[in-house]
């Protein structure tokens, strides 16, 4: 059994988590573009690059678990010795 399925509840919610951050990545760069004010906004820009980088960088080690070698599935396959 590999190790994302023993720990289902925790990749779901890490999922789940990542999904959350790159709305509010997205929900800042909204804010960004429609910004009215003379300033410019600049402070939802960078938090919106700062969330898209986390995101990336969680997505990343949740989707790394899906390739996560488990040694409890090793399976060793041994020969009989030469003659």
């Amino acid at each position: 059994m590999s190790y994302a399925r023993k720990n289902l509840k925790n990749v779901t919610g890490s999922i789940i988590a990542v999904i959350v951050v790159a709305a509010i990545a997205i929900w800042q760069f909204y804010l960004f573009v429609t910004f009215k004010s003379v300033e410019g906004g600049s402070g939802h820009l960078w938090f919106a690059i700062a969330m898209a980088v986390l995101a990336c960088g969680a997505a990343f080690l949740v989707f790394s678990v899906f390739v996560h070698h488990d040694t409890e599935d090793d399976l060793h396959i041994t020969s009989a010795p030469g003659a």
